[in-house]
């Protein structure tokens, strides 16, 4: 017996899409499999790591961690969305370029999204509120030095230019 199907309409990056989803996918299957949006990574299935981490109304969550139904008529952002409108790198993209805020590459997606949010929140972090703000994703390769100076540069990229 196959199972029945939902219809989802997932707003993703500012457009609206219609999917027929089965009642226990993920959100983060829905991105990926449905949607083709593969920015959204998965590491552990079970919200620990932050890897599958997206934006649902401006707010970080584990997409692991969330069924596709229950994210219908919210506003989701994933990595694929933080750039700029003209395709260019957006504040927080650019400054883990420029401080070297990645290396293997998986966990970034996670931390971007977690880090935007962030510094919407706290628009100028000191580095140990840097710390706290990416706390809940794990990196394997960087030691997070890295990742702490990217926070605080996306911060200084952010802020209003005299």
């Amino acid at each position: 017996m196959t199972e029945p199907l939902h219809d989802v309409r997932l707003s993703v990056n500012g457009v609206v899409h219609q999917v027929a989803v089965p009642a226990r996918r993920l959100l983060s299957d829905a991105l990926r499999h449905d949607l083709r949006l593969t920015g959204t990574h998965v590491g552990c299935e079970h919200g620990v790591c932050g890897s599958c981490t997206v934006l649902v109304d401006g707010r970080p969550m584990r997409s692991c961690l969330m069924l596709a139904v229950s994210a219908s008529d919210y506003e989701i952002t994933t990595v694929e969305g933080l750039a700029d409108e003209d395709g260019s790198l957006g504040p927080v993209q650019q400054a883990f370029k420029e401080c070297h805020g990645l290396q293997c590459g998986f966990c970034t997606p996670g931390f971007l999204t977690t880090i935007t949010a962030g510094l919407e929140e706290n628009p100028s972090p000191t580095a140990e509120e840097a710390r706290e703000m990416i706390a809940g994703n794990l990196c394997r390769c960087t030691g997070y030095q890295n990742i702490v100076a990217s926070v605080l540069r996306a911060a200084e990229l952010k802020a209003p230019q005299p």
